[in-house]
């Protein structure tokens, strides 16, 4: 099995932005060294304890920092840019660190309506032209335009002599059939979607032209169960307070105040995504994920208050692993 990092530049409670790109560098650092396939760093904007709304500008401090992990974007949410200019920044990534470079792609806004309309004049209308925007970006990356097309003559400047590996990233039945009509490996995001995943991925392994996926999930390691379950604690309070637009960072879930009733069911639900446990326990957790998606690589998303507990959660899995 193969393992890699997916990093939403969480913001600790108290913490600065700064500090948790600091901490995004140390942690790809680490996946490096233990042998993690990639590492990969989410897109959002203007939310609360998540800190990276420019990917490709933090992608190029951490492959300064290491030498064989790859690097990539997830995912550049395409709705929000041309695909040249998306192009550009990553075949610039490209020519700086060869071979090492991934592009993924998402629709997702990243914020709220009103961030959309602040970064997108027409998102909607954008969304709706993804599968266009996809095929010029493919074009741009492979400089296939036919030669009648306006587009022909110009290139996505620096030419890097091994492009960026394209991926498209999703939750539905509706992305993973527009990854297998482009050809495209896919990433499932199986940590946020509520959908058969399963199934989703069985299905876009028979198309023609489907090619690899991995599927992203979050996962908190400690040596013991028991400390397992109190570092969850952190990204499940978190969740109940993005919920009520409260919070500005993830919490110390064992600092956090009583539990209203709903918060209790809540928090119970937010159990069936999250795997919690000691290596031993996660890495049977994740065979019984494998034995039934049926694919060899996971991203893994942590999310703690504490630092250095998810580094030494991202350790702990390297170990139990051999990676």
């Amino acid at each position: 099995m193969k393992l890699s990092i997916l990093d939403q530049v969480p913001i600790s409670e108290g913490s600065s932005p700064q500090e948790a790109l600091q901490e995004t560098t140390k942690l790809a650092k680490l996946g490096d060294e233990l042998g993690y396939k990639r590492y990969w760093i989410a897109e959002h904007h203007d939310m609360k304890g998540l800190g990276c709304p420019a990917p490709d500008m933090v992608l190029s401090l951490i492959g300064s920092q290491t030498n064989n992990i790859r690097i990539g974007a997830g995912a550049v949410l395409l709705p929000h840019y041309m695909p040249f200019h998306v192009v550009e920044k990553y075949n610039l990534l490209a020519t700086l660190y060869p071979n090492r470079v991934d592009l993924g792609i998402g629709r997702a806004p990243g914020g709220s309506a009103e961030v959309t309309m602040a970064m997108s004049a027409n998102f909607l209308e954008n969304v709706r032209q993804m599968p266009s925007s996809i095929d010029n970006l493919l074009h741009f990356l492979n400089q296939s335009f036919p030669k009648d097309h306006m587009f022909s003559k110009i290139n996505p400047t620096p030419l890097p002599p091994v492009s960026p590996v394209p991926w498209l990233l999703g939750t539905s039945e509706k992305s993973a059939i527009q990854a297998a009509e482009k050809g495209l490996p896919y990433a499932f995001g199986h940590f946020m979607s509520d959908e058969d995943g399963p199934s989703i991925i069985k299905n876009y392994k028979q198309g023609e032209a489907s090619k690899e996926a991995l599927i992203a999930v979050s996962v908190i390691c400690a040596e013991t169960n028991e400390e397992a379950n109190i570092l969850a604690m952190d990204s499940k309070r978190w969740k109940i307070e993005q919920a009520k637009g409260e919070g500005n960072g993830v919490p110390d879930g064992r600092k956090t105040s009583h539990l209203t009733t709903e918060e209790k069911r809540q928090l119970a639900s937010s159990d069936n995504k999250l795997i919690i446990g000691n290596p031993k326990q996660v890495r049977k957790q994740l065979e019984e994920l494998q034995r039934v998606y049926k694919v060899d690589e996971f991203m893994i998303l942590t999310i703690t208050h504490n630092y250095e507990a998810r580094r030494r959660s991202y350790k702990l899995l390297a170990e139990e692993f051999d990676l």
